[in-house]
This record gives C-alpha cells, structure tokens and sequence, in this order.
C-alpha cells in the first residue's frame, strides 16, 4: 500500500510504504508528520518520498550522511532561551548524523555537560530541545523521529546525593497574612501588582504586560494576555481591586519612549522588574522573600484549593490552566499543616466509630 495521510488525534500520521514502479521499496512505514492538517501531511508525504527514491538510485549519498545535528539545528526555529541550551549541545553533537544519534548518548550527554545540575536541569537544558531539533528534522523527512525517555526517581534521588543538594524543593505559596503584610510595606504599584496576581493567578510576566486596554473596570473585568499556548482570558476582579486600579494611574516603564502605547497599568518594563523593589518590601515589611510567582500563581492555586475548597474546574477556568494537566494538584497546591490535619482527622473517625458500635480503645493493651 502506498504512504497515505489519515488523522490521529489532532495530528496527522503517514502508513504505508513508498513504491517505484509499482513494487516497494521500504519497509511499512506508520509515523506521526507532526502536521496538524492533510495538506501538511502530504507535503511530509511529498518529502519522504522523494528521499526514500534518492537512497533506492543512489545508496545513501554524501549529502545524506552528512546531514549533521549542526544542519538539522540550522533548520529549526529556535526561541532565544533555547538556542542559549542548543549551544553546547552543538559543540558535542554538531558533526554527528541525526540518524545515529540515539537516546541514551543525549542522556548521557546531559550527564556530561551539566554533572552538577539536578536531572529536572538535564531535561530541560539537554532532552527537551535535542529532542525538538530531530523531530523537527523527521517533518522534513530528514531522520527517523526519536523518542527520550526522562529520569526516573530514583535517578533524581541519586543525582541529588552526588551533588549535595535537593531538586524539586518545595515552595511556600503566597497567602493573605503574607499579602497584607507586604502590602503594608510596599509601593502603590508593587501592591496592587501583588494583589492582582493573588486574585486571578496571573504569571508576573502576563500582568506587567497589560496596557489600560487590557481593563474594563466599569465592567470589574481584567483581560489576561495568553501565555504558554493558551488564549487570553477574561476574569473578574475582587471589587476592592477594581477600585485600587481605578486610582493607580498607568506609567511608562523607566527608560521607555513616553507614547500611549507604552502605558503599562503596573509601570514595569519587564517580569524582572518589580523584583528590587518586592524583595525590598519584603524586608521592610520583616516577612519570609516570596517571589512574584510563588506568592502569586502559587498562592491562587493554594488559597482556592487547599484553604477554600474551591472546585479544580473554577480554578483552572479562571487561573488558565489546562483541564488535562492536573496541574492544580500536581504543582500548585502544597500540604498544610498535614501532621494536625491527619492526627484530627483520625479522632474524627474514631469519634464516629465509637458512636456507631458502642466500643472505644483499650486504654491498656495486655500483654
């Protein structure tokens, strides 16, 4: 059968195998394009024929096996911070064929580069975007795609004994005592920045990216810009909220050409900042540095679940974040106060077990 386009999911996928002359010449072949429409899929199609034919006449030619990781790279559009991390991978894999490079040598390579680094470091700086520049290559049909696996558990544990330290530390979420302190003690637009981001789990970088176009207070409404392949969103804000922004006039971040279209409702430039300024109300104000997104992000995420009991549907609604994550309980909702909670919930049960059968524990146990 001929290599035909049919959808899997939201991606289409090629099976089948490439002929010439009626009879084929490659094995079957069932593997994702990594288009998101047919026409797309036919162009992988188009192009993995076409390579599959060039080996058939001519074995595997100079500019095939030369088809290097550095090339594939070249291809591939890459966001600044992860060109930053395709830089040293480069120096190691650059001359080497895409086609033979293999799992376990970017594992190990992760190794070799950052030995001091946590394995969560290892995915993000080696894995995630070698993985990125051969899949990307495999759409063109240049390689075969290739799959690579994470570190286990127990290879994060052994990694962090070596290097004497603890990934994964666990962050303290913002709360009200600690937004009321801070408030105390910071600026107005430090304030109503923290207040804003408590209120509707918005990412620093999101809020200091608003314009006044991005607020209708007359309808208590703020526009969230997207982030992260999710659109904007529109939440309502606490009716306190709204009233602080209505006095908070816009500023032009320091430095910046002083035209409209340079207002920005909290007066920052960037999601860097606010940060002299938060760590300074944090001092004055004598309470532990939270940073913008534990206290912010993190402290919505907690306050609505943990502390209120709010449902993960309004949470992820308003917070923006994915229904098939679980991110909500997986990342932004942290135990408190666990030995009380399971030593009071354990006399609750036992209450009603008494109450139910007329029996309480011995108060010695015989031997």
């Amino acid at each position: 059968m001929p290599l035909e386009a049919y959808p899997r999911g939201k991606t289409w996928w090629a099976r089948g195998k490439v002929e010439y002359d009626g009879l084929p010449i490659t094995g079957y072949i069932r593997e994702s394009t990594g288009a998101s429409t047919e026409a797309g899929a036919q162009e992988w199609i188009r192009t993995r024929t076409t390579l599959e034919l060039r080996r058939y006449h001519l074995g595997e030619d100079a500019e095939e096996k030369e088809y290097t990781f550095a090339a594939a790279v070249m291809e591939y559009e890459a966001s600044p911070d992860m060109a930053k991390h395709l830089i040293p991978i480069v120096g190691r894999l650059g001359s080497v064929p895409v086609s033979k490079i293999t799992p376990e040598q970017v594992r190990d390579l992760a190794r070799q580069l950052y030995p001091n680094n946590s394995t969560d470091t290892w995915r993000r700086w080696v894995i995630t975007p070698t993985r990125a520049v051969i899949n990307k290559a495999n759409q063109l049909g240049r390689c075969p795609p290739i799959r690579i696996a994470g570190f286990t558990q127990r290879e994060r544990i052994e990694q962090d004994k070596r290097r004497g330290t603890t990934s994964r530390k666990k962050k303290t979420p913002g709360s009200w005592d600690w937004l009321l302190a801070f408030r105390e003690k910071a600026g107005r637009y430090h304030a109503a920045l923290a207040f804003f981001m408590f209120a509707t789990g918005a990412r620093v970088g999101q809020a200091v990216t608003m314009t006044p176009k991005h607020l209708d207070l007359a309808a208590g409404t703020a526009t969230i810009p997207g982030a992260k392949g999710h659109d904007d969103r529109i939440v309502r804000l606490p009716p306190e909220l709204v009233e602080e922004l209505k006095v908070l006039p816009p500023k032009h971040p320091k430095d910046w050409e002083r035209k409209p279209r340079n207002l920005r409702v909290f007066g920052f430039a960037s999601r860097t900042g606010p940060l002299s300024g938060w760590k300074t109300a944090c001092k004055r104000a004598g309470i532990e540095y939270l940073p913008p997104h534990s206290s912010g992000r993190h402290g919505f995420g907690q306050e609505m679940r943990v502390r209120q009991g709010v449902d993960t549907k309004a949470i992820e609604a308003v917070g923006g974040w994915s229904a098939q994550s679980n991110l909500i309980d997986r990342t932004y909702s942290h135990a408190e106060d666990a030995d009380a909670k399971i030593l009071e919930a354990l006399r609750t049960g036992r209450v009603q077990a008494e109450k139910r059968i007329g029996l309480k524990p011995a108060e010695k146990v015989e031997e």
